[in-house]
């Protein structure tokens, strides 16, 4: 019945592509392409009125068009296992899998939407992100609200609940993860897809006027928090820092993991090449040339690196939770003492540095307002809370002095180098300048010492993965069952064999057949793929090593690949190929040099997006 149905399937498709392709109706080659090979997709409109394409004008249907692609739709989705019927514009979430207890409401939901009327919070929405108070892209357990909440765990996405609905935003690269992990209580929105709005947007849509949005100011950057601010205020909506608690861990409460503790370390002079005392005088000195006396540093990556110290916080990071403040004759660091060791406490204090604990951050930076301070911040990764609580600071100040001009704050936004006429301001009483981290340029530029770390191991890693690969295809020949995870673990084996090794630089991505195309896809015991030499075989995995992290893809095939397949593969070649050597003026945008990657693809209707890549079979 199977082979019967694909048949007169196939043949119903045919007449209707024929009466498409000679009509005097210009039909895109993308159009082709879809009717041809991809599964069921949604419509944004019933077919009949007029259908978008991405990049192309509207197109006009006609009756009889309609009539066609209507027939066509209808086999192909008989060819599907779809049953036949009117053809209706739906959403992508509603094409997920619903699962089991969908006509259940979420316990998480409901638990969360009753702490919007608690006295002190009083909102209509709340606005849940990835982040944690560092704007850290990988983030500890105990800050990981989003996945909490919604149970999609992919590392980038945000999460909005109002009263009535709730609905998740994420990237291309966790479409196919999302539909299969959030329940159908939940929106998913394809940020990035035409027509899909920003979630400041999306509350502007289904809120009232006048309505308050609840945040968390400790996990917004302060640019985020003005721009969600300004977008909000169109439709006189207010943005509300709910700065005392966070409304997720109300619910989250004894379950929610505990803030890591692990002890730091410090990281050895060989392998750093400066000291940690130099790197702060020669911050100081571009704090004095800028007009500022103090910085607050935030980024856990920018603290490591400045400090010579290593941490174990974040998995498969070497870097630990902290804050550090960094006067023109001091420095503190805000981080528990237990997670400093003797060795630890001696270097700091032999680098000029005193610990404070991690929660009196607020507080110090309170002080510094009393004291004057011409405070240097990065408003792009510093977060709201530690910019609000200063400007709150400052108009106490001036109030208290009875200033005519409450904030009299010198602003100034540079992502470079800027004049001394340009970047100095002489004002009485605290003030701020706005710019990007000096700490972020001069890490960025590696001494000897990094740089030899950067190669010794990756040879150690690359001699690792030698004996890995040689394992793996005498094993796939010899037909022994291997899954996913197994192969993953047997890879760390190898690498923890060479000197210097300390964990993997993120979770390895073993993606056998479709599961390659799930990006950031983690394989599980319970379902993971066997290998073998059928499909293409995706390896994305990486090494932290004492002397420098590598993170290396490839992509292959044990059996024979099919024609299609070594297409795209030569494809992507050529796209690496012809990026390697372009040619391009400074200042040229990523954006621009990208094209250079995805022409190769583009030209037979093909694109990075790995949900795209699974639909036609890789």
């Amino acid at each position: 019945m199977e082979a019967a149905s694909v048949s007169v399937a196939s043949a119903l498709a045919r007449p209707c592509l024929a009466a498409l392709r000679s009509s005097p109706m210009k039909i895109p080659s993308s159009l082709h392409r879809r009717l041809q090979f991809s599964t069921p997709f949604s419509w944004r409109q019933t077919i009949g009125a007029r259908l978008f394409f991405r990049n192309q004008r509207p197109l006009s249907i006609s009756p009889a068009h309609s009539r066609a692609l209507h027939s066509l739709m209808v086999a192909k989705n008989s060819m599907n296992g779809v049953s036949s019927g009117v053809i209706k514009a739906r959403p992508s979430y509603e094409l997920r899998k619903k699962h089991s207890d969908s006509l259940v409401p979420d316990k998480k939901l409901s638990a969360l939407r009753e702490q919007f009327c608690k006295p002190g919070v009083g909102v209509d929405a709340y606005i849940v992100p990835s982040q944690d108070p560092h704007q850290s892209e990988f983030i500890a357990e105990c800050f990981m609200r989003r996945a909490y909440i919604s149970g999609f765990t992919g590392s980038a996405g945000t999460a909005v609940v109002t009263k009535e609905k709730a609905a998740l935003w994420t990237d291309g690269r966790y479409f196919l993860q999302a539909e299969k992990q959030l329940s159908s209580d939940w929106i998913l929105m394809r940020a990035g897809t035409p027509g899909v709005p920003s979630y400041g947007e999306w509350l502007n849509d289904v809120l009232k006027p006048g309505s308050k949005i609840g945040i968390d100011p400790f996990l917004f950057s302060s640019d985020a928090a003005e721009e969600l601010k300004e977008t909000l205020s169109k439709k006189s909506n207010e943005l509300v820092y709910l700065s005392n608690f966070n409304l997720v861990d109300e619910i989250w409460k004894e379950s929610r993991p505990k803030p890591p503790m692990n002890p730091t370390r410090v990281h050895d002079i060989k392998y750093a090449g400066v000291d940690a005392s130099s790197k702060l005088s020669s911050l100081r000195s571009e704090l004095v040339e800028a007009g500022a006396n103090v910085i607050v540093i935030s980024m856990l990556d920018e603290i490591a690196w400045l400090l010579n110290l290593r941490g174990d916080d974040v998995p498969h990071s070497p870097v630990a939770y902290a804050y550090l403040i960094v006067e023109v004759d001091g420095a503190k660091l805000f981080m528990e003492k237990s997670k400093v060791p003797n060795e630890v406490m001696f270097h700091l204090k032999k680098s000029g540095v005193t610990l404070q604990p991690y929660d009196a951050l607020i507080s110090e930076i309170e002080r510094l307002a009393e004291q004057d301070a011409k405070l240097w911040l990065d408003t792009s990764s510093i977060n709201a809370a530690v910019v609000n609580a200063f400007s709150a600071a400052c108009n106490r100040y001036y109030e208290s002095f009875g200033k005519k001009n409450k904030r009299r704050v010198a602003r100034e936004i540079s992502v470079g180098l800027q004049t001394k006429e340009g970047s100095t301001s002489h004002i009485d009483g605290p003030s701020v300048i706005y710019r990007a981290s000096p700490v972020t340029f001069a890490k960025s530029i590696k001494n000897h010492a990094e740089l030899e770390g950067m190669r010794q191991s990756h040879l150690r890693d690359a001699a690792a993965l030698v004996e890995f690969w040689a394992w793996l295809e005498d094993s796939i020949s010899k037909k022994e069952r291997l899954t996913e995870v197994e192969i993953a673990d047997r890879l760390l084996a190898f690498r923890a064999k060479q000197d210097g090794f300390l964990d993997s630089s993120f979770d390895t991505i073993s993606g056998y057949g479709a599961n390659g195309a799930i990006i950031h896809y983690k394989p599980e015991p319970e379902s993971c793929s066997v290998v073998d030499d059928k499909q293409l075989f995706l390896l994305d995995s990486g090494g932290q090593y004492v002397d420098g992290t590598t993170d290396v893809t490839r992509t292959v095939h044990f059996g024979e690949p099919t024609l299609q397949q070594k297409d795209c593969f030569t494809r992507v070649l050529q796209g690496h190929i012809a990026l390697d050597q372009a040619i391009f003026p400074d200042n040229t945008p990523g954006f621009v040099l990208d094209v250079f990657a995805r022409s190769f693809l583009w030209k037979i209707g093909l694109d990075y997006r790995h949900d795209w890549l699974k639909r036609f079979g890789f």
